[in-house]
């Protein structure tokens, strides 16, 4: 199983940026996916999950009202378009997928990972 993240980069301060995750090696259309998000020396943190069907979201309190999370099952893929980005979003953003079919802030929750993509937001 592989997840592929992409689509992060360097933007100015209040722009946007789609980030997208790609699974191959098994379908995970009844599973939850999430995105987290590092930087060095600090812990990952949940930024937004998704449930299986799609209809169930859940967003960090830092994401609410700016990032929106969606799937396409079809594609097997997840998608995080993050909007009026702010200098303190920097980070390597991780796409992940549970096993279980509602997401969860809790990381542990999460079984496959992706390889992160950074996203730098400059002020």
């Amino acid at each position: 199983v592989q997840l592929q993240a992409c689509g992060g980069g360097l933007v100015q301060a209040g722009g946007s940026l789609r980030l997208s995750c790609v699974v191959s090696g098994r379908t995970f259309s009844n599973n939850a996916m999430a995105w987290f998000r590092q930087n060095p020396g600090k812990e990952r943190e949940f930024v937004a999950s998704i449930s299986w069907n799609g209809i169930s979201t859940y967003y960090a309190d830092s994401a609410k009202g700016r990032f929106t999370i969606f799937r396409d099952s079809a594609k097997n893929a997840v998608y995080l378009q993050m909007n009026t980005l702010k200098p303190e979003d920097t980070a390597v953003y991780y796409c992940a997928a549970a096993l279980r079919s509602y997401g969860s802030d809790n990381q542990r929750d999460y079984k496959y990972w992706g390889q992160g993509t950074q996203v730098t937001v400059s002020s």
